[in-house]
């Protein structure tokens, strides 16, 4: 049995998923099948930024500090920013759907 938060997180989920695969996509591997799921740990914590509402700044600082740092890549501060954008236009679709 799923009730409507659980229903709502899945959504996110998935919707995260696909931006930070098909948008984000650091690495590069958006079109590598086997590797489907290699940004998914990143989705609890920007599924938690945007239910709390947290400022635009501090989900481009949690994405940039795992491109720059965690991963050790040069980053793109542009594309992270469009991410992010993105990102925060995902509640307000899914109220609509």
């Amino acid at each position: 049995m799923t009730t409507d938060w659980t229903d709502r997180a899945r959504r996110y989920h998935q919707a995260i998923r696909m931006v930070l695969l098909k948008e984000w996509d650091p690495i590069g591997v958006a079109d590598v099948a086997a590797a489907q799921d290699e940004y998914d740990s990143y989705i609890p914590t920007v599924y938690k930024l945007l239910i709390r509402k947290s400022p635009r700044h501090a989900i481009i600082d949690y994405l940039w500090s795992v491109e720059t740092e965690h991963m050790g890549l040069a980053g793109s501060r542009q594309t992270t920013e469009r991410v992010v954008d993105r990102l925060l236009k995902i509640a307000d679709e899914l109220k609509s759907a």
